[in-house]
């Protein structure tokens, strides 16, 4: 359907380019630093940090080494090194690996997909902000000697009020739930953009292999980070306001954190592994100069990871004392993820083996892959043993399959990433043997770090402790780890320098280095703002292609109305379906990081009563980002190629706007299951149940059946104002639903004076959450309301123009599911 388009006539390339040069640059100075939305920009700002917190969290690794490097170490006292390995655990978590590959995503998808932007530019920036707001928090704890010190899982009671009575679990709590604000918005991003912009004539069976890997990793961050959010809340309310879901003297479990961190914990470790092993899909067959072996068996085993990944959590949790047939279930699943591991790592090694291998300096570090992620595999199957999980739990051997996994699995295929894509980024070839030699020095560093943990750990040596003065047969073990740390840290020093020297002094690169076939390489280098003057469609499948699209022989050459236009296609069948106007430069996302950081700032301080100032700041930033989202005309379809033109984005319901509200439900909806999972949990497992007698009546009830009921009228409000938008009682319909959901909000406002008090049980306090659930999407939800009364009144909307109401209506009806189903929850408790 989509293979008959026409080319294009061709231009002059270089009047081409200016003229998109002048819409898609960033600002100059420090005002366009502070502006830019562009995802080239913000993909390499992503990776530029995480660099940097990489570093400090080997600092952090050196420190520990040092401690450890003999029996009595006096280099750190017992309370600084538990800050110093929780912060490095915590760094290399959430500040390194994390953001690492959601800049990689943003810099790179578009290129390789054939798209000149992400789907949500202001939201990747909006990402970047959070995550370098909320690091520079966590960061600041440690200088100034109050850093979270339980662990970089944060297990209860040990970062509960008692045992941590300071600040420092509330900076961890708190910071990471700020960074993971762009954990989720870069999933959105990254799964919109996959589905709904990739080039004319690319089908799913036709995507890059990194395509398949970013969709996988995507969708397991959009389910598997709503889980620790969840918990994090739960937690820091215990702490802030003594509910007590993890209290076991008033209803609560300890168990429930464990759960809710693991559900997130061990699904991240894939969430690493695939982005990396996108990265390895896509140098090896390059190097090995013939097609990927097995498209469609790596396919399959990316979704088996995906599914698999989510039943694997109990695994660390074999010793708390769970059931026999759960332990065996649990044991099962986790040796069961070797399978599609397996079948990836086979197809790799069958593709070098049928082509001829080039040893560049990527191809090295797909090598150092090899060494060592099939260890740290064989290793993660010996976990999976019940019998043998027993005898290894919480020793150093856990530390180093930990390690060999990390860092076989996501850095060394990272760093093949980067010597691939310098050329790309930097414009120039890098100079010879600096960087060989750093892949030496990281290769040996790293085994004769880790390696001798397996031993360590099998002689019974645990993890995070400090000294270990009566167990001498441990000291030249852990004295040749800390020598091969250094070793590594020297390495890790030289592949910087390797970066630096080739941004700087290296030699112009002419285009398509590798000569690879992707279309990431189809393209002028450095790779410009807007990746392709005209965008690549059925004829133009490959890096072939670089000449033709720079002439503007693609699909929707140049930027003639001075705008950044992009080409959305329809997820189901593919077909081009119109064109999106993507914002420019704004500093709307660092102000609207600003306020969610403010919030954060003063819970962490305790200034809950100035509070309603942030929460209005964030009022007033959420309603600036729909402005754009409207336009007060009809306008003519646009041309995209001889004999076809597609509508603008405003004039569509299937915007992206609307795609990616339905992603972020998905998350949502994890984030409310995860809840519901947590209610469950405690009312079934938890000591100290059933809960006190509940003092709530008829008032109470009267108001939730209220509140319900006005949530239900503005819902179908919602609906009227959609369908009748051309019409008066399309205002009429927008301005009874935004009565209906303030109504819906006060009678939920009643009802928090009318519940019993959450501080005395965990059925209380669950309860209470579940209440402040239902407020949080009645204010978004009104927010939305207002927004399409305001696009009525300011004739925004038309029979053409779907203005904010299909989002709106989904928003409404995800508002209403919720809230009855915690409704009909209470009364079930009431009536048991």
């Amino acid at each position: 359907m989509t293979e008959d388009i026409p080319a294009n006539p061709a231009r002059r390339a270089l009047r081409l380019h200016r003229e998109m040069d002048r819409v898609w640059s960033d600002l100059p100075g420090w005002r366009g630093s502070l502006a830019s939305v562009n995802h080239s920009t913000i993909g390499l700002r992503f990776m530029a940090t995480s660099f940097m917190f990489f570093a400090i969290g080997g600092v952090l690794a050196m420190l520990i080494r040092a401690q450890l490097a003999t029996r009595n170490g006096v280099f750190l006292d017992t309370a600084l090194y538990n800050q110093i390995f929780t912060m490095h655990g915590s760094i290399m978590m959430f500040l390194f690996a994390i953001p690492m590959l959601e800049g990689l995503g943003m810099w790179l998808l578009p290129k390789i997909l054939g798209a000149r932007d992400m789907a949500f530019p202001r939201l990747g920036a909006l990402g970047y902000w959070c995550y370098l707001f909320g690091g520079t928090i966590i960061l600041a704890s440690l200088l100034l000697g109050v850093a979270p010190d339980a662990g970089w899982f944060m297990y209860v009671p040990l970062s509960g009020k008692t045992h941590t009575p300071g600040v420092s679990a509330d900076i961890w709590l708190l910071g990471v739930t700020f960074v993971e604000i762009s954990a989720v918005a870069a999933a959105v991003e990254i799964i919109v953009t996959i589905l709904r912009m990739r080039r004319a004539g690319m089908g799913l069976t036709r995507m890059p292999l990194m395509g398949w890997y970013m969709l996988g990793t995507a969708a397991m961050m959009l389910v598997g980070f709503p889980p620790l959010i969840l918990g994090s809340i739960l937690l820091e309310l215990e702490r802030a306001a003594g509910w007590p879901f993890f209290d076991v003297l008033r209803g609560g479990d300890p168990l429930l954190w464990q759960h809710l961190f693991w559900l997130f914990g061990h699904p991240e470790v894939y969430i690493i592994f695939l982005p990396a092993a996108g990265v390895l899909s896509t140098i090896i067959p390059v190097f090995a100069r013939v097609p990927i072996l097995g498209y469609g068996a790596i396919v399959a085993a990316v979704l088996g990871l995906v599914f698999l990944s989510f039943g694997l959590w109990v695994h660390h949790m074999f010793t708390v004392g769970i059931p026999h047939m759960a332990l065996a279930f649990f044991s099962a699943a986790s040796a069961l993820v070797a399978v599609p591991t397996s079948v990836q790592v086979f197809a790799w090694i069958g593709t070098m083996w049928a082509g001829r291998v080039e040893l560049r300096l990527p191809m090295l570090h797909v090598i150092g892959f090899f060494l060592t992620f099939v260890i740290g595999g064989l290793t993660g199957v010996m976990l999976a043993m019940v019998p043998f999980n027993w005898q290894a739990h919480d020793t150093a051997f856990v530390t180093a399959h930990l390690h060999y996994v990390l860092v076989g699995g996501f850095v060394f295929p990272m760093m093949a990433g980067i010597t691939y894509w310098m050329p790309m980024i930097s414009g120039r070839f890098r100079i010879r043997a600096l960087g060989e030699a750093a892949f030496w020095l990281i290769l040996l560093g790293f085994h004769g770090t880790f390696f001798l943990m397996h031993l360590t750990g099998l002689l019974g040596m645990p993890r995070r402790i400090d000294r270990y003065p009566g167990n001498p047969e441990w000291e030249w073990l852990n004295l040749v780890s800390s020598i091969g740390g250094m070793v590594m840290a020297a390495g890790f020093a030289m592949f910087v320098m390797d970066i630096g020297m080739q941004w700087l002094f290296g030699r112009r690169s002419h285009r398509n280095p590798w000569r690879a076939e992707t279309l990431d390489w189809a393209m002028a280098l450095p790779a410009p703002p807007y990746n392709f003057a005209s965008l690549p469609g059925p004829r133009h499948p490959d890096s072939g292609a670089i000449l033709p699209l720079a002439r503007g022989e693609g699909l929707l050459p140049g930027a003639p109305r001075q705008r950044r236009e992009v080409l959305v296609r329809d997820a189901g069948t593919g077909r081009p379906d119109h064109v999106a106007v993507v914002p420019g430069n704004t500093v709307l996302p660092i102000w609207t990081a600003a306020a969610l950081g403010s919030f954060f700032l003063l819970m962490l301080a305790g200034l809950y009563w100035l509070t309603p100032l942030a929460i209005s700041a964030i009022l007033w930033a959420g309603w600036q980002w729909g402005g754009f989202m409207g336009s007060p005309r009809d306008a003519a379809p646009i041309p995209v190629a001889p004999g076809l033109s597609l509508p603008e984005h405003w004039q569509v319901r299937q915007s992206l706007a609307y795609s990616g509200t339905v992603t972020l439900l998905v998350a949502d909806g994890t984030l409310y299951a995860s809840l519901l999972f947590g209610v469950g949990f405690l009312t079934v497992i938890a000591p100290n149940w059933p809960a006190p007698e509940s003092g709530q009546g008829l008032g109470a009830l009267l108001a939730a059946g209220g509140a319900l009921l006005s949530i239900a009228a503005a819902t179908l409000a919602a609906r009227l104002a959609e369908t009748q938008r051309d019409r008066p009682t399309g205002a009429t319909a927008a301005l009874t639903g935004v009565l209906a959901g303030g109504l819906a909000l006060a009678l939920l406002g009643v009802l928090a004076w009318q519940v019993d008090d959450p501080r005395r049980h965990a059925r209380d306090a669950l309860r209470g959450v579940l209440l402040g659930h239902a407020v949080f999407h009645g204010v978004v939800a009104l927010m939305l309301g207002l927004r399409c009364l305001s696009d009525a009144r300011q004739g925004r909307i038309s029979g053409l123009r779907q203005g904010a109401a299909p989002v709106w209506q989904l928003f409404q009806t995800f508002w209403l599911a919720t809230a009855a189903l915690s409704l009909g929850i209470v009364a079930l408790q009431e009536i048991g």
